[in-house]
């Protein structure tokens, strides 16, 4: 495969990985607003519903549904950023943007996830963390492919070498 191929290609799997992140907060977004749970593949705290909740303390209910937003928020801005980074700057062969948009979504994923194992309350694996997962592989083929045509010389350099 040759060095742009193999950028394109990377660069368009990191972007539908990045789109897959965006999907998710879109969905955790508007979920902060509906009765039907907490988030996505979470319906009950160990049993207590967010109605039951509410109807012990509002207060709780607003501030769960003000942290859901905020996270969206945060995963829709790391999706757009990432998806902006690959499309652009990964696509045509920079290594400053291959670098950041594999650190960003690391750092978010290694600050997130290990919360999810804590045993803390109980969740729907593949509803709640099998998109994530989904996308994660998906964006982490790409930017290893990527990385395959960062690797390689660029032509201009090979000619310029001799």
């Amino acid at each position: 495969m040759s060095r742009e191929q193999s950028l394109r290609n990377g660069a368009g799997l990191m972007v539908l990985g990045a789109l897959i992140f965006l999907a998710y907060a879109v969905v955790f977004f508007f979920r902060a607003f509906s009765s039907a749970g907490f988030e996505v593949g979470v319906e009950t705290l160990n049993g207590v519903t967010p109605r039951q909740l509410d109807g012990l303390n509002p207060a709780i209910m607003g501030y769960i549904a003000h942290l859901h937003v905020a996270i969206a928020g945060f995963i829709a801005a790391t999706a757009i950023a990432v998806g902006g980074l690959a499309w652009y700057g990964v696509r045509s062969g920079l290594w400053w943007a291959w670098i950041t948009g594999v650190i960003v979504p690391v750092v978010a994923l290694a600050v997130a996830l290990p919360m999810h194992y804590m045993g803390h309350f109980n969740y729907d694996w593949v509803s709640h963390l099998g998109p994530i997962y989904v996308a994660t592989i998906i964006y982490v083929v790409g930017a290893v492919l990527a990385l395959m045509g960062l690797s390689q010389v660029a032509p201009g350099a090979a000619q310029a070498a001799r």
